[in-house]
């Protein structure tokens, strides 16, 4: 009885971990990780700044208008995930989970970007000013597309790519308009992926020990605001 006891223990065990899409592994860092480490690398590689040079010339050849959809583009993979359930196209998580998850993420993403802005100290293609690295409308725009993947890929693996498409278009336009490098973007988009990745890992956690007593009447909102220059937001609940 006992040894069946265990046995039953154990598959309990390995199907919930199996079933478990938030479990850690190591393979899902792989690109954002590369992403990042071809941006970090470049601070100090000749060549890959020769290649910054290339590309920025490239982009900002002939070109006599700069748009600024960029400032609005980086929001829309995550604003979509809503606007999908909305309609009735329900995702992985209920809204307070899901909330939780895109807030963990966000803050993830405003808190690296920010010291590594501080800290960095790369001076902006326009030179503008020398908070260049990583680029933070990239890294919300990927945060976002992961965050639509994850939420929808069990219906179908377009809403992902669909949101990938929308967050490359925006770190396409942040170098069209003169404001990064190819490696700010190139980490921007490494650090918003393993930013949404690590909410979800962080948020079984999260919802156990330290969000316990919200119930799932739970509301909640994130406001974000973009003064010119830093990103930021505003995530509020109410229980």
């Amino acid at each position: 009885m006992a040894t069946n006891a265990q046995n039953s223990n154990t598959l309990d065990t390995i199907t919930n971990y199996k079933s478990n899409p938030l479990r850690f592994n190591y393979k899902q860092i792989l690109i954002p990780s590369s992403l990042i480490g071809f941006g970090l690398f470049g601070l100090n590689s000749n060549k890959i700044k020769n290649l910054n040079i290339d590309n920025r010339n490239e982009f900002i050849e002939n070109i006599d208008e700069k748009a600024s959809i960029d400032d609005f583009l980086q929001y829309t993979p995550a604003v979509s995930v809503y606007a999908l359930n909305t309609l009735g196209i329900s995702g992985k998580h209920n809204f307070k989970d899901r909330t939780v998850i895109l807030g963990t993420s966000f803050l993830l993403v405003l808190t690296s970007v920010k010291i590594l802005k501080n800290n960095t100290k790369v001076r902006r293609p326009d030179n503008s000013n020398d908070k260049s690295f990583p680029s933070g409308h990239t890294a919300t725009a990927f945060a976002g597309a992961e965050f639509l993947y994850q939420e929808f890929k069990d219906k179908s693996i377009w809403y992902g790519v669909s949101g990938y498409l929308v967050a490359t278009t925006t770190g396409i336009f942040r170098m069209y308009n003169n404001k990064h490098w190819l490696t700010d973007v190139l980490a921007g988009a490494g650090f918003g992926i393993l930013s949404t990745k690590a909410a979800c890992w962080l948020s079984p956690f999260l919802n156990k020990h330290i969000l316990p007593s919200l119930s799932g009447n739970t509301t909640a909102f994130l406001t974000p605001t973009y003064d010119g220059n830093q990103i930021g937001g505003a995530f509020v609940l109410t229980f």
